[in-house]
């Protein structure tokens, strides 16, 4: 494995692939059983290579579940597709290559360092010519991240925050097309919430796939370029934020009054909950 220099320069883009290709991703009549009962039923979903694709809704809607299913770790009925080739048609390691996953929680039961957690990123191109470029994927993770300055600090000694970054910067020195991100702002503060989206959209403009869960409306609606509105497993709507984000619609689906306005500046809409 390459020695990690967190000063190592970037090697071309940070967000192009190792594999230096496209994998955008297809789904049809998703289906996921959990516990006896569907938890997501019937959803059919796209995301092409520089497209942002953010899945919203109330809690138990589906959301990380369905991302889940989208990246082969849960058993589901229907179709998933990643460059045109099913998901269970692929070796773990050709997977790995393809896309990388962020979970909600990043557990580690052993005290590795930051660098070595990212450098877990690396481990699906181990053999192949892309392990060259191993310190530069990983310190160009580490710097939009902002994580750099904790490289040799042990993981579990940082802060929920940081390690919500760190577990990012893991994905992201994987290098692959295909980024499925669950909730990467829930423990983050504001300017990091920021980071995270605007890292999602530069990867996504370098030619990568990004689905991410989200609880923020406001970071989906200024971030992704379409929005799948989930409700108790099925797609209650889908569309470019400006269009999909309704009062009449997310009033109904959060079964909360809301209201929604263009931003005084930018004219994204903001959601706003009608309070009494």
């Amino acid at each position: 494995m390459t020695a990690f220099d967190p000063a190592a320069p970037p090697s071309g883009p940070a967000c192009s692939s190792s594999a230096g290709s496209t994998a955008g991703l297809r789904a049809a009549g998703v289906r996921v059983r959990l516990g006896g009962r569907y938890v997501v039923d019937g959803v059919d979903l796209h995301v092409d290579a520089g497209e942002v694709v953010a899945l919203v809704g109330p809690n138990g809607a589906g959301k990380s579940t369905l991302l889940a299913a989208l990246a082969g770790d849960v058993r589901h009925e229907g179709l998933v597709e990643i460059a045109g080739r099913a998901i269970g048609a692929y070796r773990p390691v050709e997977l790995a290559r393809l896309r990388s996953v962020l979970p909600q929680k990043a557990a580690l039961s052993f005290p590795f360092t930051v660098g070595e957690v990212v450098q877990m990123g690396r481990a699906p191109w181990a053999g192949r010519p892309e392990r060259a470029d191993d310190s530069q994927a990983m310190a160009e993770a580490m710097r939009q991240t902002e994580t750099t300055d904790f490289a040799h600090r042990p993981f579990p000694a940082l802060s929920g925050g940081e390690q919500a970054r760190v577990a990012l910067a893991r994905v992201l020195a994987q290098r692959t097309p295909l980024l499925l991100l669950d909730e990467p702002t829930a423990a983050l503060d504001l300017r990091h919430q920021e980071l995270v989206l605007r890292t999602a959209r530069e990867r996504a403009l370098g030619g990568a796939a990004v689905v991410v869960v989200l609880h923020d409306l406001g970071l989906a609606a200024a971030y992704a370029n379409r929005v799948y509105v989930l409700a108790a497993g099925r797609v209650r709507g889908v569309g470019p934020p400006a269009e999909i984000f309704t009062a009449a619609l997310l009033s109904d689906v959060y079964q909360h009054e809301v209201e929604v306005l263009p931003h005084p500046t930018g004219g994204a809409p903001l959601v706003i909950p009608r309070r009494t």
